[in-house]
C-alpha cells in the first residue's frame, strides 16, 4: 500500500509511503488518502490527524505519468485534472484537526497537501517548491488562494512567479509553518501537537475548526461576534468544565 496508517493513541498518522516515486500522488495514493480520511472521520477514537511522508520526501506532487497523460490531451479532461486534487482536498475538508509534518520536498500538489493541513511543522530537510509555472502549468488546486492567505501576496508571487524555494527555517520565518524542528524529532513533535488537539472534545474541536474556516468570510464584527456567541453557548450546554 502506498499509504501507511498508524494510530498513536487518539492521533492517526498517515504516512505517504512510496519513496521510489518520492511519494508522488498516484491514483492509488490519492484513493488511499481519501479512504483513510473518511475512516478517521467515522472513528470516534481519532481526535486528530498527522500527515507526513516516508523519507526522502514529503510529497513530490502529481505523478509524472498522470501529468504526461493530461498534457497529451491538453488538460481537456477536467475530471482527470480534478482527480489529482481529491487527495489533498480530502485533507482540507477533514473536520478533525490536521497537522502536516513536512520532511523533505513538498512540491506542487504536494505543497498543496501541506497547505491543506491546519498547522504545518517543517523538518530541517523540508523544501517548499511551487514549481507549477516552471513546468509550464498554471497553479491549481487553489494553491494561490491557500498560499496567499498564509504568507501574503509578495511571498506567494516570489514562490510562483519567481521560482523561489523555501526551506524549513525560512518557512518558519514566513509563517508558512508553525515551527522548524530537527528531522529526527519531526513526527514526534507533530504527534505531540496533534495530541493536544485530540484532547479537546471531538465535536468542540470540529466546531472551532469550522469557525476558523468561516472567519475570513464574516461580513462584519457583529456577525462574527454572534457566530462565536451561539457556538460558545452550545459548548456550555455540552458540558463545560472549569479547570
Amino acid at each position: 500500500m502506498p499509504l501507511h496508517v498508524e494510530r498513536r493513541d487518539a492521533v492517526a498518522v498517515l504516512t505517504l509511503d512510496d519513496p521510489d516515486r518520492r511519494n508522488a500522488l498516484t491514483t492509488d495514493l490519492v484513493d488511499a488518502i481519501v479512504a483513510a480520511i473518511a475512516e478517521c472521520e467515522t472513528d470516534d477514537g481519532v481526535g486528530a490527524v498527522v500527515v507526513t511522508g516516508a523519507p526522502p520526501a514529503f510529497c513530490s506532487g502529481a505523478d509524472v505519468s498522470a501529468l504526461g497523460a493530461m498534457g497529451a490531451h491538453d488538460g481537456r479532461d477536467a475530471g482527470q485534472v480534478r482527480g489529482i486534487y481529491d487527495g489533498f482536498l480530502s485533507v482540507r475538508s477533514c473536520t478533525l484537526p490536521t497537522v502536516a509534518a513536512v520532511n523533505g520536498a513538498a512540491v506542487g500538489a504536494g505543497f498543496n497537501l501541506a497547505l491543506c493541513c491546519d498547522v504545518r511543522l517543517a523538518g530541517t530537510s523540508a523544501r517548499f517548491d511551487a514549481r507549477f509555472a516552471r513546468i509550464g502549468l498554471h497553479p491549481g488546486g487553489n494553491h494561490l488562494w491557500m498560499l496567499e492567505r498564509v504568507v501574503g501576496p509578495q511571498a506567494a508571487a516570489a514562490m510562483n512567479l519567481f521560482g523561489e524555494r523555501v526551506d524549513g527555517t525560512r518557512a518558519a520565518e514566513l509563517g508558512l509553518v508553525w515551527r522548524c524542528v530537527d528531522d529526527d524529532a519531526l513526527v514526534d513533535e507533530a504527534v505531540a501537537l496533534a495530541a493536544r488537539a485530540a484532547e479537546v472534545p471531538r465535536e468542540l474541536a470540529r466546531s472551532v475548526k469550522r469557525t476558523l474556516d468561516e472567519v475570513p468570510w464574516q461580513p462584519d464584527f457583529a456577525t462574527a461576534l454572534e457566530t462565536e456567541l451561539e457556538r460558545q453557548r452550545r459548548s456550555f450546554e455540552s458540558g463545560f468544565s472549569a479547570r
